[in-house]
């Protein structure tokens, strides 16, 4: 084991001479201790260490040592349904409700193992060993760590263990055994290897329908949420998770205010799945870093996170992780580099800023794993712009790296209108792959309706520009129906209650019907219109008021109200008609 001493501490940064041999991004642990760090620079007989945890009463002299591997994290079926630090340590299922210094992360739960093995057997790398099971959970699969192969040697007898108690031991090329337990280490900056990348032909569903319909995230794909104070970053976050069709969620907490992430510690355990009827924590975990942990640590955080959603991904799951938010973890950054002293770059960020987040964006994928499954990591992080400028770098390096941008506007926050989501900031490169999905989900004019919409949109914002000037009621006919049809697209359909039993999760089906309904809604609007109906006429239709309501009246299971309701539309445009028509030909 490598020793060194130190010479120079400034917060989480220290400087030490080296006696013996350190290797770049090698943990090492720290003091008497035994505080967790990372060698980030090697100058010399100097090495540079970061530590991920608070730096207090270290002081030169102290004694640093090396642990020959580089940073990683144990990852295993035991982490499932429960909540961990920034650094996967435990901070559920333990006796002490403080995170120790030098804590490591390591599981005492039970669980029960069913081989899927036999001795003689060729195992391949990241190839599946058996199944584990907790005594309430769902069950998951044990991977062979990624660099390990080789012929079996012994496997041990079902029951329970460990997630760290050896199963299986296995004979490599070179001849020397390996001993190989439910759970394995992983290099968190070195993503996990797969057959192959494959494009993506299905969007992540979250039940949103203004980011379904309108600004859809692959399946696989890579999303960013930036919005400034106040707008509603963690109760979408929130919302993705509780309602996203993924099979396994990892919410990451990132420097986020310790009143909010108390707050998701205390909701999620009490969830249930909407599509098992379970548990949400038992397909969730949760990696809370808040504000007040050592900055270091933060930095490191989206790295543990984004390891534990490719295991996951590697069982041949799709999993969803939020980050909320990369600002406080990019702020990380730009303080450990100050302590380093290297030289600022746009906004006093560090200049490999940009590289960092694409490091970390690009381990998103849908993918054939090792095993020969196929799984995917869909990644949505948070952005928090200062003065909700979208212009800063965060935001702007970000968009390089993304698919899909769904930017939060500030003045529809204050309207409280949620989700708030600005439909004409916000874009989606790869909504028209997914029409043959919506095809398949019985919704064949879906592409047409979207574009559709967002025409709408786009002519409402330029009319309500004219409107401030001349008033609306100078406006012709035609552009009031065009702002009143907009408004009932924004009332009835973008508007969604994440507190509403019915309306905070939206089916693919739900949201089709509202679509046809509401296109069919501007059709007969238009055509009223153009036969000489005043819009004023149209306004105070009865039906109005059940369409702008659809949303939290109407459940995923009561689809065929929908049509009841457009045959109820369908005969109040009826009757506009012939009045009008009566009219004419009497002044006629």
């Amino acid at each position: 084991m490598s020793r060194a001493v130190v010479t120079w501490i400034a917060g989480p940064v220290l400087h030490a001479t080296k006696q013996g041999p350190f290797a770049l991004r090698e943990s090492v642990r720290v003091g008497p201790q035994s505080l967790l760090g990372e060698v980030v620079r090697i100058h010399g007989e100097q090495i540079v260490v970061q530590v991920y945890e608070d730096t207090t009463g270290l002081r030169p002299g102290t004694e640093v040592h090396g642990d020959g591997q580089p940073l990683a994290i144990r990852v295993g079926p035991g982490l499932l349904g429960h909540i961990f630090d920034g650094l996967l340590r435990p901070l559920s299922g333990t006796d002490s409700a403080w995170v120790q210094p030098g804590m490591r992360s390591a599981s005492s739960e039970l669980l029960h193992f069913q081989p899927r093995i036999q001795p003689g057997a060729l195992l391949a790398p990241g190839a599946v060993i058996g199944q584990a099971q907790a005594a309430a959970g769902r069950a998951q699969l044990c991977l062979a760590p990624p660099d390990v192969s080789g012929i079996v040697d012994s496997v041990v007898a079902p029951g329970d263990y460990t997630d760290t108690a050896t199963v299986c031991v296995v004979r490599q090329g070179d001849g020397r055994l390996r001993e190989l337990a439910m759970s394995h280490a992983w290099p968190v900056r070195t993503p996990r290897p797969v057959l192959r990348r494959v494009p993506s032909t299905a969007p992540l569903v979250t039940g949103q329908r203004i980011i379904d319909s309108l600004f859809p995230v692959a399946q696989g794909g890579k999303a960013a949420i930036p919005g400034g104070f106040g707008t509603g970053k963690t109760v979408l976050l929130e919302s993705l998770a509780k309602g996203c069709n993924a099979d396994v969620i990892v919410y990451l907490g990132c420097g986020e205010r310790g009143n909010e992430m108390a707050g998701v510690l205390d909701e999620f355990p009490t969830l249930t799945d909407p599509r098992t009827g379970r548990p949400l924590m038992e397909r969730t975990v949760i990696i809370a870093n808040t504000s007040n942990m050592p900055v270091a640590a933060r930095e490191a955080s989206i790295y543990c996170a984004i390891t534990v959603a490719e295991y996951f991904r590697d069982q041949g799951l799709h999993v969803a992780l939020m980050a909320d938010s990369t600002s406080r973890w990019a702020e990380a950054l730009r303080e450990v580099s100050g302590r380093f002293g290297e030289l600022p770059g746009e906004g006093g960020y560090p200049a490999y800023l940009s590289g960092r987040l694409a490091d970390f964006y690009e381990r998103a994928a849908l993918a054939e794993t090792l095993g020969g499954g196929t799984g995917s990591v869909t990644v949505m992080g948070a952005i928090s712009p200062p003065s909700g400028d979208f212009s800063e770098p965060v935001t702007s390096h970000t968009k390089r790296y993304v698919r899909a941008f769904w930017a939060l506007d500030v003045k529809r926050a204050q309207a409280r209108f949620y989700p708030a989501i600005h439909p004409l900031q916000s874009y989606a490169e790869d909504a028209r792959e997914f029409a043959p999905w919506w095809t398949a989900q019985g919704n064949g004019q879906w592409l047409a309706l979207r574009q559709r919409f967002l025409t709408l949109l786009d002519e409402q914002a330029q009319l309500e520009r004219m409107a401030r000037i001349i008033g609306k009621d100078a406006m012709p006919a035609r552009q009031q129906l065009t702002l009143l049809c907009a408004d009932l697209l924004n009332e009835a359909f973008l508007r969604q209650s994440a507190f509403s039993e019915i309306d905070r999760v939206c089916s693919p089906a739900r949201q089709g019907a509202m679509m046809r309904l509401l296109g069919r809604f501007i059709d007969l609007a238009q055509a009223a219109q153009a036969a000489g109906v005043e819009p004023e006429r149209i306004s105070a239709l009865a039906c109005l008021r059940p369409l702008q309501r659809m949303g939290e009246e109407i459940a995923d299971h009561e689809l065929p109200r929908f049509a009841e309701l457009q045959a109820r539309m369908e005969r109040e445009f009826a009757q506009l008609t012939p009045n009008q028509e009566a009219r004419d030909a009497t002044h006629g």
